[in-house]
């Protein structure tokens, strides 16, 4: 693993992002636009008499950590969909690039994108409705880097289906985390789930971080070593997926390319 590569395809990415004004849409305009309804949303049950203006660090800060998973995933995914597209998979690792390689800089894009989008979307939920997710302190790097991890779980799991199972399912890249969000209880506690969601929740390693950031704007404190189970869960499912991703790629290595309908 040479990290010259790893920095070639990282400006690749990146020149592709500049460059590109549907990706440049993913990174301000989504993040502004949820930011904008759902704290609109917020004030609005605040008014009511319903809640307190807590609600508002609540939903607020619960979307803004939602980009790290999302966008860990949505990275992996759409990079490799890309290159599908593209007809560019072949030429790509036809160089001297290990898919390793490819992998670690996919990882790294995805921090990289993560990072500016939460600190656009952080800075308008100030400017917007004074609701500032750095009142968390420290606790919000353990949070991202543990979120973002979940992300590259669900990406490489799709990516190893995508490989075997071509792009006929590639709907997958942008439904797997809204499959997932109801047990991750991005906006509610998980308390309100059935007890069987209940359950799987329980097994969804975000489900913590978005309970612990309740909890703390409740006034409730929360020990870091509260995270020790969900990050032992996070590196389990990672370790997984990576698995399945090499498989699928020696697969597809054995028996030719990749379905592309």
């Amino acid at each position: 693993m040479k990290l010259h590569r790893i920095w070639g395809i990282f400006l690749r990415y990146f020149y592709n992002l500049i460059h590109t004004y549907d990706r440049l849409t993913d990174v301000f305009f989504w993040p502004f636009i949820d930011i904008l309804l759902w704290g609109l949303t917020s004030r609005y049950i605040v008014s009511t008499g319903t809640g307190s203006n807590t609600v508002v660090l609540a939903l607020l800060g619960g979307i803004i950590l939602w980009i790290f998973p999302w966008r860990g995933q949505y990275e992996i995914t759409v990079s490799l969909l890309e290159d599908l597209w593209n007809r560019n998979l072949v030429n790509l690792f036809a160089t001297p690039i290990l898919f390793s390689e490819w992998v670690v800089t996919v990882m790294l894009v995805g921090v990289f994108k993560s990072a500016v989008s939460f600190a656009f979307a952080s800075l308008i939920a100030i400017f917007l409705y004074a609701a500032n997710i750095y009142s968390f302190g420290i606790l919000l790097l353990p949070w991202a880097g543990l979120l973002i991890m979940f992300g590259w779980v669900f990406g490489f799991l799709i990516a190893s289906l995508i490989m075997r199972y071509g792009t006929k399912i590639q709907t997958l890249a942008w439904m797997s985390m809204a499959i997932v969000s109801p047990f991750a209880g991005v906006f509610y506690p998980i308390s309100v789930l059935p007890e069987w969601a209940q359950n799987v929740a329980h097994w969804v390693p975000v489900s913590y971080v978005f309970e612990a950031m309740r909890l703390i704007i409740a006034g409730s404190p929360v020990p870091l070593s509260n995270l020790f189970w969900p990050f032992m869960l996070c590196v389990a499912y990672l370790g997984i997926s990576l698995l399945m991703l090499f498989n699928s790629y020696n697969a597809i290595l054995k028996r030719g390319l990749i379905s592309v309908e």
